[in-house]
């Protein structure tokens, strides 16, 4: 089969693509077919071998979601999970593949009208979004803002906020007409990427912020924060904040402002299960959007990177890897 490895770790060119045997699936396991793949920021950070004090290691296949159709069962799984369309969290490897092996625990079914690119373009960004605001004990009219809201997660972070009842959702972005989008998913203010108001009615503090992006400037949202209010990083796409970031906190003891970081490695998996499939019946009704920025085959992981490194992209890129007759799958979405 073809896959995608990290030939050197640093650019996306590092990226390169491989055969492989045919993966079996062990006991409790499945064997499936991919159809979509989910490109995400974990993925840019591994390639780029900032990660590599966790193991990763050059020929490492990067991917971490996938959706298709059950191929084969491995001892101990319902084979009537055979020629089902699922969606699956595989870890952190292995995903960039035409075939991908996955616990049948992992598995949720994909309702009949998702489609697979879809599915990875809603999976683990809604979980993180999800559960992110839970971190924050987000409650219904708080004002929200979103750092870093237009990739996957960001996004989800947005239509989540808005269907719990926020108050108002404020979100960074680098361009208008980005904001104009994220408007349209239900954003009530656009702020610029750096900081300042963007319009004049937006709120002056916010009760919750969920930050993508962290970096330098970090401690200036902190410094938005009304009292009470917390904030969530949950990624570090723009590098590792200042290493005295939490002085603010401390300046503004009597504000009682809190900081936490989020991983959704520390939510049970049943529950992320449970909630994905949740997301995905909503989707499947119309409440929530998944928005696929584009639709590459899975030999284009290189040109994958290059856009999200060039801040290109809105939403999630999803591969498609090619069928049997050489041909990319047909992914509705």
């Amino acid at each position: 089969m073809k896959a995608i490895a990290i030939k050197t770790f640093g650019g996306p060119d590092g990226l390169t693509a491989i055969d492989l045997p045919d993966p079996s699936p062990a006991n409790g396991e499945v064997l499936i077919a991919t159809e979509a793949i989910g490109v995400g920021g974990v993925d840019a950070l591994i390639r780029s071998g900032v990660l590599g004090d966790y193991g990763f290691k050059e020929g490492h296949i990067l991917g971490s979601e996938v959706a298709g159709t059950v191929a084969a069962v491995g001892d101990g799984v319902d084979p009537a999970w055979i020629g089902r369309r699922v969606w699956a969290f595989v870890g952190l490897q292995g995903g960039y593949a035409e075939q991908a092996v996955a616990p049948a625990a992992a598995l949720v079914p994909l309702p009949g009208d998702l489609s697979a690119a879809e599915a990875v373009t809603l999976g683990t960004s809604g979980i993180v979004a999800h559960f992110a605001l839970r971190h924050a004990h987000f409650a219904a009219g708080e004002t929200v803002l979103v750092r870093g809201a237009a990739g996957g997660i960001g996004i989800m972070t947005v239509q989540l906020a808005i269907r719990g009842g926020a108050g108002a959702v404020a979100v960074t972005t680098s361009s208008a007409e980005r904001g104009e989008r994220l408007r349209e998913l239900g954003a009530t203010h656009i702020l610029d990427r750096a900081g300042p108001p963007g319009e004049q009615d937006a709120p002056a503090g916010f009760d919750v912020v969920v930050d993508i992006v962290a970096g330098p400037a970090l401690p200036s949202f902190l410094a938005k924060l009304n009292a009470n209010g917390r904030l969530v990083a949950v990624g570090l796409m723009g590098g590792a904040p200042p290493a005295d970031f939490g002085m603010g906190l401390f300046a503004a003891f009597q504000q009682s402002l809190s900081f936490a970081t989020f991983s959704a490695n520390t939510v049970p998996e049943a529950d992320r299960l449970a909630v994905t499939a949740e997301l995905f019946a909503a989707a499947e009704r119309g409440e929530l959007d998944a928005v696929v920025h584009e639709l590459l085959p899975l030999e284009d992981a290189v040109l994958a990177h290059r856009r999200m490194e060039a801040g290109e992209v809105f939403g999630r890129i999803v591969l498609t890897p090619r069928t049997s007759n050489g041909a990319s799958p047909h992914v509705e979405w």
